[in-house]
């Protein structure tokens, strides 16, 4: 274990709520070593000469072309970026995972998929569970590019209920093999795929298993035809029919089930890592819509110079930059958790999969955050490009249809703003996260006098931060107030998750943006850091508007009378600012730098 990391204040997953986090503690992308920065810019040249340039014949279901990038990234060693050396991978920290994963994605949603699927769910499950023999013998062709793999899990009846699965597995008389019977849907990967991760129930076991299967037609493995999607058309996704299809005993992955905790471990890498994939996927909308604006004339001036544009690329600019920041701050957390555990003596894989888990409730933030952000900016995309915006010859129509499977993969955002609060809670039941003790604190100053003394804000981001900690207060009021009200029954009540999980969700990402530009004004320069404050100053604006309507919807959804009072009043008061921000200069700032650059120039 590293100096750097033991001197670090290194917080559990959810403790950002309750302990504060110096800005010299998070990592930011200005961080990345010269090694990164090669790694990223050879994946953005891979992207710009295969995938970019080519993003038409991706619209034109031309599957074999998705293939073909697939085996010359694995040429290039991008897939096999956090697969152990002695599997024939670079074994890559955490970090450099994720940003292989970012700059490769944002060209084509349908590339973006098959990657994804094949790194992360079709051989990571192996990497991580598997035993010695089955590592040795698939994880090579994996990382190579050899073989590809898919991920079994989701059928007709079993989506988000992802345990309740019907597909079957049958040991055969002689104890050799078994028989997996069952129909799979949605399987990324499945036209050229050589092997499945599959899930299957075993007699009656409460939870499912998981197996390694080979794909050979020959032994009752058929296919339905290509599914016709909104977007990612070059994505190969089919439906898969298992009729007794044998599989050798020893290619059970883990043990007998152990599949649902495999899909759930799965599903927190996958959560961080799909957000990482929206990331260049706005940079480059934002890019498009920038050099479009600075090109299109209209009443003899560039669109660019209009407020109303203006406030667009101002808006995506700044949540792009607030992605950036939370997704690597979570993301070396993770890294270090994992050193921290291999230094105690855990496996590789075991100190991978406790670092994961222990930031699942930020992986989840990031999920729905990064997720529906890329959403906004490529529906801003095309309305930047008016009627050019709506035809299939310019990028946006198929950036905007791209972007939307992202809401759904990897749990949908509804799933994962309620497992963010249920997952918070659990923490702080087994005393991993004191959520009691906080928000105790919170109820008696909602009680007490509010002081009226001027504070301290000659400092940078001084106000910022004082409101990002009364922010907290205001989730904690609520959730605390929610769970002393419903206890255990609190996730039957959704909705009010829901607008509690909303106010998380922008705390993490408002905090990480200023210390993020807070850490970067200290060594570079507050003149050199203007537009970065103005972007972090105007996250932090829309996040407290956010969170002043979901937390008056939550408290009117479950409080009551002088409760209710009381609590509106403490939303009032932790959501106010002493000096409130001119957000329309804050816009013209962002935008006139951006607009400049002809892009986005801060990553």
């Amino acid at each position: 274990m590293s100096t750097e990391i033991a001197n670090k204040d290194l917080l559990r997953g959810g403790q950002f709520l309750v302990k504060e986090t110096k800005c010299e503690d998070v990592f930011t992308l200005e961080d990345l070593s010269e090694e990164q920065k090669m790694m990223r810019d050879s994946t953005k040249e891979f992207v710009d000469r295969e995938l970019w340039a080519h993003w038409e014949r991706f619209e034109q279901k031309d599957y074999a072309y998705t293939e073909e990038c697939m085996r010359k990234a694995g040429e290039l060693g991008l897939l096999s970026v956090a697969v152990p050396e002695a599997y024939g991978g670079m074994g890559m920290g955490f970090v450099s995972t994720m940003l292989v994963c970012d700059y490769i994605s944002g060209a084509t949603g349908s590339f973006s998929t098959a990657f994804g699927a094949h790194t992360g769910i079709g051989t990571m499950p192996i990497t991580l569970y598997g035993t010695e023999e089955q590592k040795q013998k698939y994880v090579p062709k994996l990382a190579s590019g050899e073989w590809f793999g898919a991920y079994c899990l989701t059928e007709p009846g079993a989506g988000s209920d992802a345990n309740s699965g019907k597909t079957k597995a049958v040991l055969s008389e002689d104890g050799k093999h078994y028989s997996i019977s069952g129909q799979k849907m949605w399987i990324s990967n499945a036209g050229f795929c050589n092997l499945f991760i599959v899930f299957a129930r075993i007699e009656d076991d409460k939870n499912i298993t998981g197996f390694i299967v080979e794909n050979n037609p020959e032994n009752g493995i058929t296919f339905g035809d290509e599914e016709k999607k909104l977007g990612i058309h070059s994505s190969s996704t089919r439906q898969v029919f298992f009729s007794d299809t044998k599989v050798p005993v020893e290619n059970m992955l883990s043990e007998r089930g152990n599949g649902f905790k495999i899909a759930m471990n799965a599903l927190n890498i996958g959560r961080i890592k799909l957000a990482a994939a929206c990331l260049e996927a706005q940079r480059r909308v934002i890019n498009e819509a920038v050099k479009y604006a600075n090109e299109r004339i209209q009443f003899k001036t560039p669109i660019i110079n209009f407020g109303a544009i203006k406030a667009k690329i101002a808006n995506m600019s700044t949540n792009a930059y607030a992605g950036d920041s939370a997704c690597y701050r979570a993301a070396k957390n993770i890294e270090d958790r994992i050193a921290i555990r291999e230094a105690e003596g855990n496996s590789h894989q075991d100190a991978e999969l406790k670092g994961v888990e222990e930031y699942a409730i930020e992986c989840s933030i990031l999920k729905v955050a990064v997720s529906e952000d890329v959403q906004e900016t490529s529906d801003e995309g095309v309305q930047i490009f008016g009627g050019m915006g709506f035809s299939a010859e310019a990028p946006m129509e198929k950036a905007w249809r791209d972007a939307r499977i992202a809401r759904i993969y990897e749990g949908t955002n509804e799933i994962n703003r309620m497992l963010s609060v249920g997952m918070l809670v659990k923490k702080a039941m087994k005393g991993h996260v004191d959520l009691l003790g906080p928000a105790t604190a919170v109820g008696e100053e909602l009680m007490g006098i509010p002081s009226f003394d001027a504070p301290d804000f000659s400092e940078l981001f001084a106000e910022e931060k004082d409101l990002i900690a009364r922010l907290k207060k205001v989730f904690l009021m609520v959730a605390g107030s929610a769970v002393q009200k419903f206890g255990p029954e609190l996730e039957k009540h959704q909705q009010l998750m829901l607008a509690a999980s909303d106010i998380l969700i922008e705390v993490y990402m408002a905090e990480s943006t200023i210390l993020r530009t807070e850490k970067n004004a200290k060594r570079f320069g507050e003149e050199a850091q203007a537009t970065q404050i103005a972007m972090s100053r105007l996250y932090l604006y829309n996040a407290t508007e956010k969170v002043i309507q979901k937390g008056k919807e939550a408290i009117i959804s479950f409080a009551e009378g002088d409760e209710q009072r009381m609590m509106l009043m403490g939303l009032k008061r932790f959501t106010k600012y002493t000096n409130n921000p001119n957000v329309a200069a804050l816009r013209t700032q962002i935008a006139d730098k951006v607009a400049a650059d002809n892009g986005y120039t801060f990553d």
